[in-house]
């Protein structure tokens, strides 16, 4: 009844209660994801859990958290580290492969075997 009586207040518990939700559906989807994602629990365990934090959603999420918990950010940053090193491999043997032409092309002319004209037609037709 308060709140009616003082429309801003609605307003704020109305914006209050959205975010809350907004946070658990959050924590929700993150459980799950880690639920999937875990290398260290069988498939029967994996099961196990997404019942309970379907099923029981409150109580199976807060459950999993309380006995998981530790684990959820050590995993998620091991991940991330994987994700890290994959893309900076890839950009080495990417841009490293080309980084090493050109070098060799400026060998080539700073010893004479190409001319200036010559190193930069290969220069151009690498870089395009």
């Amino acid at each position: 009844m308060l709140a009616y009586d003082f429309p801003v207040l609605g307003a704020f518990l109305t914006m209050l209660w959205f975010f809350l939700w907004v946070m658990w559906l959050f924590l929700l989807f993150r459980t799950i994801s880690d639920v999937l994602r875990s290398d260290d629990i069988a498939g029967g365990a994996k099961l196990g859990w997404m019942l309970v934090v379907l099923v029981f959603p409150y109580l199976g999420v807060f459950a999993y958290v309380m006995v998981r918990g530790e684990g959820m950010a050590r995993r998620e940053a091991e991940r991330r580290q994987r994700i890290e090193e994959a893309f900076h491999s890839h950009m080495l043997a990417a841009h490293g492969g080309l980084s090493g032409e050109l070098t060799e092309l400026a060998r080539l002319r700073d010893r004479g075997v190409i001319d200036e004209d010559e190193f930069q037609q290969q220069k151009a037709r690498l870089l395009a």
